[in-house]
């Protein structure tokens, strides 16, 4: 049991206690956020295609400043910049709450605060990212990406079960005031890094065009690097149906216009699955062709979401529940993700020298971040022409046959084993 159990070696650094610890407070008020905005959206207009307008003003400036942010990264002080991109998250939070306390219904200004916020995430991931390998040994790094995506997706559990669940009756004004006050502990323990310098002779002088430039160009001579990124854009792009939760939940399971038990459920259970894949991911860092596991995690990633379709256009045309079986194929999805995840940014941190770190860990944010935003444009479209069912059926098996046709087109990638050069 015990090998199967996480490894919580990586808890013994002090630093990364204090990071992980805090991150188990300030993830829980993120989600209450992530659930809020789509919620407040759906329920002013009563569209999954203005809920899915979150993709582009989340894409555009999670492109833009997640590349700069990752140049950032690579030129100043990280613990500097985390400690400015954490106090731009906080007031994001807050102008969340005081419109929501004002009664604003305005979608446009709800839209250009999370592009606000969106920008200032762009810089804080690739920086948070790029600080791992100076504060842990390689080897710990796959069980600390466990052990922070497990935080995350426990986070994302409890945040959308309460607010989800509560939107009807506490509002949202509320849920935003709770993720200003959470993301104080990880300001404090921000605040509380050492120095975090980029280290090497050929890091960038000035975080320009330039030095992200020469930071995508290293990135398109490690051909199984940009593999990994391609097949993460696939599952997310076409297997990701979150922009139809809200749909989902009104019109197939009986929920209300705005939250609601089987809406919050829909939210949850994705992540669910991820925390329960990363308690048991003992055997993530025993895994020697990773590139191999990547294209068998996201296989089982598309074959879940086309479940999570077929389960959803049974809804109402048939006795048995269908939620349950839905949340079950969101759960594999959520484990299987998770697992993938892992791999891919283990290989990512282990192939980059540190003066190139960020600007990696910033592409990683764009793809990571940036496919489900493409994916909330692609579904929330799909889904006002053919329906929420058959979009997400369709989505899961184009996944499957895409990485398919990826891992056929890119052997080096299936063929990669730990320690291989990038």
């Amino acid at each position: 049991m015990a090998r199967l159990l996480a490894d919580t070696a990586p808890l013994r650094n002090t630093y990364f206690r204090r990071l992980w610890l805090a991150n188990i407070v300030t993830v829980i008020g993120a989600q209450l956020t992530v659930v809020a905005v789509p919620a407040q959206i759906y329920q002013i207009t009563g569209s999954s295609a203005y809920v899915g307008l979150t993709g582009i003003f989340g894409l555009v400036p999670l492109v833009v400043f997640g590349l700069w942010g990752g140049a950032l990264a690579d030129v100043f002080d990280r613990r500097t910049l985390l400690i400015i991109s954490t106090l731009g998250l906080i007031g994001c939070s807050a102008l969340f709450w005081a419109q929501a306390a004002a009664g604003v219904r305005n979608v446009w200004i709800i839209l250009a605060l999370f592009a606000v916020q969106q920008a200032f995430f762009a810089v804080n991931q690739p920086t948070r990212s790029a600080v791992l390998p100076r504060l842990l040994p390689d080897r710990e790094l796959p069980a600390a990406l466990s052990l922070n995506m497990t935080v995350m997706q426990a986070g994302a559990i409890a945040g959308p079960l309460i607010g989800g669940a509560l939107i009807p009756w506490l509002g949202y004004s509320l849920l935003y005031l709770v993720d200003t006050v959470f993301l104080v502990p990880t300001l404090l323990a921000v605040i509380l890094l050492p120095s975090l310098r980029p280290e090497g002779d050929d890091r960038p002088k000035t975080p320009g065009l330039r030095s992200v430039i020469d930071g995508l160009k290293y990135l398109a001579g490690h051909k199984i690097l940009m593999a990994s990124f391609l097949v993460d854009l696939i599952a997310m792009i076409f297997g990701m149906p979150r922009a139809l939760f809200p749909q989902m939940a009104h019109e197939n399971f009986g929920g209300p216009s705005g939250g609601g038990i089987a809406f919050a459920l829909l939210f949850t259970a994705i992540s669910a699955g991820a925390v329960v894949g990363g308690i048991f991911s003992g055997w993530v860092s025993r895994v020697e062709r990773q590139g191999l596991a990547v294209i068998v995690c996201v296989i089982v990633w598309g074959l879940a979401m086309a479940g999570v379709g077929v389960a959803v256009g049974f809804a109402g045309g048939t006795s048995l529940p269908m939620l349950p079986v839905a949340l079950v194929f969101l759960m594999i999805g959520g484990a299987a993700d998770m697992a993938s995840a892992a791999f891919r940014q283990s290989i990512l941190l282990a192939a980059a020298t540190d003066d190139v770190r960020g600007r990696l860990q910033g592409v990683f944010t764009v793809v990571v971040a940036g496919g489900p935003r493409i994916a909330d444009v692609v579904h929330g479209a799909a889904a006002a022409s053919i329906g929420v069912a058959v979009t997400t059926t369709a989505g899961g098996l184009l996944v499957v046959a895409l990485t398919i046709v990826a891992a056929l087109a890119i052997p080096a990638f299936v063929a990669y084993r730990v320690g291989q050069h990038a």
